[in-house]
């Protein structure tokens, strides 16, 4: 598939894919295989078609990981240090530090697209569609991927030894949440890993990967699915298996 790329008159964005090599629930599950390619390649592949990005870089600890970015058609023009790669980091570390390096190098960006290898199924066209509706709105900082709750807040409880009390005590006091039909409950939606945008001044400005006006883009069917474990890598092959899925197209044998 030949690559679309940006227009000239829109933001110049920057595509990150975060792939840190240390993952304890599955390991290495940032190049575990997914229908005959390592799982990092689909997002590559996802960001370098949408025609949204000047660079897709990829972020990593792991030479490893960084040739096989490399192969799939990413940039990895440093390695992530090893302080801000562990399972508690905060992703505005890694976020502010290659800016940061990217800027020093002489490339400036106006945005930038947090893309997860965990979410394979995103397309070339979910990221053309989230950036379009990022750019229709004004007095944003940021996009955010969201998807409907399957298990509403409103249900959930917090237990203190042998008594508990309702997450979210609303509603009326003679029918509260807890104790409505799921379909009288307001709807409430939950992020997902697929996909965020941001202006890079929100970083500057307010070090956060999100500012303070965040607006939602609604994934749809599997774009949102996030493969973090066991259950869901079952659940990724039985939807390829079944056609109710499909994967960005690579071209790399």
């Amino acid at each position: 598939m030949s690559l679309m790329t940006p227009r000239s008159s829109e933001p110049r964005c920057i595509a990150l894919i975060p792939a840190r090599s240390g993952s304890k629930r599955v390991v290495d599950k940032n190049i575990r295989e997914l229908a005959g390619h390592p799982m990092l390649a689909y997002t590559i592949a996802a960001a370098r078609q949408s025609g949204v990005f000047a660079k897709v870089v990829v972020s990593t600890d792991s030479e490893h990981y960084a040739d096989i970015a490399r192969r799939y058609g990413a940039e990895v023009p440093f390695l992530r240090p090893a302080e801000i790669a562990g399972d508690k980091s905060a992703d505005i570390e890694w976020v502010e530090s290659t800016l940061r390096q990217l800027r020093a190098a002489g490339h400036e960006f106006d945005c930038f697209s947090i893309l997860r290898p965990t979410s394979p199924f995103r397309l070339p066209k979910t990221i053309h569609r989230a950036w379009t509706e990022f750019l229709a709105q004004d007095g944003v900082d940021s996009l955010r991927a969201v998807e409907r709750c399957a298990q509403h807040p409103g249900k959930m409880w917090i237990v203190r030894g042998a008594r508990m009390s309702p997450l979210l005590p609303l509603g009326p006091a003679e029918l509260p949440w807890h104790s409505t039909q799921y379909a009288a409950l307001p709807e409430v939606f939950v992020q997902n890993a697929s996909l965020e945008i941001a202006w890079t001044r929100v970083v500057t400005d307010t070090r956060t990967i999100s500012g303070h006006t965040v607006m939602p883009f609604f994934t749809q069917r599997s774009e949102g699915l996030d493969v973090n474990n066991e259950s869901d890598w079952w659940h990724a092959n039985f939807l390829l298996e079944r056609g109710e899925a499909v994967l960005p197209t690579i071209s790399i044998p």
